[in-house]
């Protein structure tokens, strides 16, 4: 099975999806935030891994908690997501933190300081 292929997405996907009511609905650790979500899941071909990606609003202690939080809750999630998908392995969970989103917010701002950068300066032209 290829990484791309379109088993291994629609394994992602529901590997995603049963992560995100996992989080949201079965860990009790209160260092896992309410505002956690799952942001990407990428399951190795042969299955035996997954790269969780999750988001976490709020600041890096925040984050940092969470990770350490759902790293702890792992034995259950595994269990809780073999008895969810019928899969032949059980994938091993490694959570990563997702940027993606906070990397976004930021070159947006970078981009509104230089259009009003740029429409200050034709301001300023068409004045004189």
């Amino acid at each position: 099975m290829r990484k791309n292929s379109i088993k291994n997405v629609r394994i992602n996907s529901e590997v995603q999806r049963a992560l995100s009511e996992l989080i949201r609905m079965g860990v009790k650790d209160p260092r896992v935030s309410s505002l956690t979500s799952v942001t990407d899941v990428e399951v190795a071909p042969d299955l035996k891994t997954a790269k969780v990606f999750v988001s976490v609003l709020g600041d890096e202690k925040k984050q940092k908690d969470t990770l350490e939080g759902l790293k702890s809750a792992m034995p259950y999630l595994r269990s809780q997501l073999a008895k969810s998908i019928n899969l032949r392995n059980t994938p091993e969970l490694r959570f990563h933190l997702d940027t993606s989103i906070e990397y976004g917010m930021h070159m947006s701002a970078l981009i509104n300081q230089v259009k009003a950068k740029d429409k200050a300066e034709d301001s300023e032209e068409d004045n004189d």
